[in-house]
C-alpha cells in the first residue's frame, strides 16, 4: 500500500504524522512510503533520516495527497487542503468534527473514508488509546501553562504556583478527571499547587483518591460544587471529554464575574468546542486573551509546542493500526478490528458517528436542514 505524510501546515503545529523509524517498518513490510519534503524537520527529523528508513521524499504535497491510499496527519485538514480530499484514499488523523462542521461538509462531499484518532477504541470499546498520548501531553503542558500565565508580566495574578514558606501557593482546579485531568493534576501536585479534581465517576473518584493518596483534593462535580471551586481558584483546567462529541459548557460567561481578576482559564477541551462559554481557539503565536478580567488560553494543539516528544509519542500509538491498515487493506482491517471501525467518523459520504452528527444538527443556523452552518 502507499502511504502518506504531508507536512502540517496549520499555524504553530510542528508534528509529524509518522517518525522514520515507522517509516521504517511500513517500508520493511513492503509497503511505499511517501513523505513530503520537510515534514518531519519541525519534530527534529530530516529528509535524510526518512530516506535511510526506506521512505521515498516527495516535493509537494499535493503529489502525496494525489498517490497515497492511506493518508497520515496530525491535524485536521483545513480549508486550504479541502480540495485534496478524494474518495480513493483513507484519511487517518484526528478530526474533532463536532466542533467543525466545515470540514465536515467537506468530507462528506469528497467521499474520503475518514478515521479519527480520536474516536479509535480500545479492546471491548474500553479507551481511547490514540487520544490517551496527546492526552497526557497535553494535561501535562496545561499545569505549566497555568504556571507561566500566573505571572504578572503575562497577565495573571502574579502568584508562584508552588508559594514559598509562609506564602499559600495558587490554587489550581482541574474539570475532569480523566487521562488530560490526571497529568494536569500530577505536575500541579508536583509544583507545588494546592489542587482540586472535580469529576462525576464514581469509580473514577475513587481510583483518583487512590491515586493522588491525599496530595490533591477529589471531589464529585455537581453544579455548586463547580460554581463554588472555580470562583475561588487562581487557575482552572478544564480536562473535560465527551468522546467524538462537543464539550459541554460547564463555565458560563456569568461564572466569571465570580472568579478572582487575572485568574487563568486553561481550555484543554478547545479541540472539541471547549469547556467555557467564552472559549475561542488560540495559537502558539497567540495563545491567550482576556474576557471579563480572566485570562484565557485555548490553544487548539498544545502538544504542538513540544513536537519532538509528541511526535514521538503519537507514532508508538497509532503504529500499530497503520500497520493493520497497510497489512490488511482498509475495509478488512476495519472488519477485524472493531475498535478501529469505532475511528471511522465519514464514509462514502455519509456521517457514521451519532454524537457528531447529533453536534453538528445543533450548529445549523440557516433554517435548512440539509446544510451545515460553516
Amino acid at each position: 500500500m502507499r502511504v502518506g505524510v504531508v507536512t502540517e501546515i496549520k499555524p504553530a503545529e510542528r508534528r509529524v504524522a509518522l517518525t522514520p523509524a515507522g517509516a521504517h517498518e511500513l517500508a520493511e513490510a513492503g509497503h511505499e512510503v511517501l513523505v513530503q519534503g520537510g515534514a518531519g524537520l519541525g519534530s527534529g527529523f530530516s529528509d535524510q533520516a526518512y530516506v535511510g528508513a526506506g521512505a521515498q521524499i516527495v516535493d509537494g504535497a499535493a503529489d502525496v495527497w494525489a498517490d497515497a491510499e492511506l493518508l497520515l496527519k496530525v491535524k485536521e485538514p483545513i480549508a486550504s487542503e479541502y480540495a485534496s480530499l478524494n474518495p480513493d484514499a483513507t484519511l487517518f488523523t484526528y478530526l474533532h468534527l463536532a466542533a467543525d462542521p466545515a470540514l465536515t461538509d467537506a468530507l462528506v462531499a469528497s467521499g474520503t473514508t475518514a478515521i479519527a484518532y480520536e474516536t479509535v477504541t480500545g479492546p471491548g470499546g474500553k479507551g481511547l488509546p490514540l487520544l490517551a498520548p496527546m492526552s497526557e501531553v497535553a494535561g501535562r503542558l496545561a499545569a505549566q501553562a497555568g504556571a507561566y500565565f500566573l505571572q504578572d508580566p503575562f497577565g495573571g495574578r502574579g502568584v508562584l504556583i508552588g508559594g514559598v514558606p509562609g506564602v499559600a501557593p495558587a490554587r489550581v482546579v482541574v474539570i475532569g478527571g480523566g487521562v488530560v485531568g490526571t497529568n494536569a493534576a500530577r505536575v500541579a501536585v508536583g509544583m507545588g499547587a494546592e489542587v482540586t479534581i472535580l469529576e462525576r465517576s464514581i469509580a473514577r473518584l475513587t481510583e483518583l483518591e487512590l491515586l493522588f493518596d491525599g496530595r490533591a483534593r477529589v471531589l464529585m462535580s455537581d453544579p455548586l460544587t463547580l460554581r463554588e471551586e472555580v470562583a475561588n481558584a487562581d487557575v482552572v483546567i478544564g480536562a473535560v471529554l465527551v468522546a467524538g462529541a462537543a464539550a459541554p459548557k460547564l463555565i458560563t460567561r456569568e461564572m466569571l464575574g465570580s472568579m478572582r481578576p487575572k485568574a487563568v482559564i486553561v481550555d484543554v477541551a478547545i479541540d472539541q468546542g471547549g469547556c467555557a462559554e467564552t472559549s475561542t481557539p488560540t495559537t502558539h503565536g497567540d495563545p491567550t486573551y482576556v474576557v471579563d478580567g480572566v485570562l484565557h488560553y485555548c490553544v487548539a494543539n498544545m502538544p504542538g509546542g513540544v513536537p519532538n516528544t509528541s511526535t514521538r509519542a503519537l507514532t508508538n500509538a497509532t503504529l500499530p493500526y497503520v500497520r493493520a491498515l497497510a497489512n490488511l487493506g482498509v475495509e478488512a482491517a476495519l472488519t477485524a478490528d472493531p475498535g478501529l471501525r469505532s475511528g471511522v467518523n465519514v464514509q462514502g459520504g455519509k456521517i457514521l458517528v451519532p454524537a457528531v452528527q447529533e453536534a453538528l444538527d445543533a450548529s445549523r443556523t440557516d433554517g435548512d436542514p440539509g446544510r451545515l452552518a460553516a
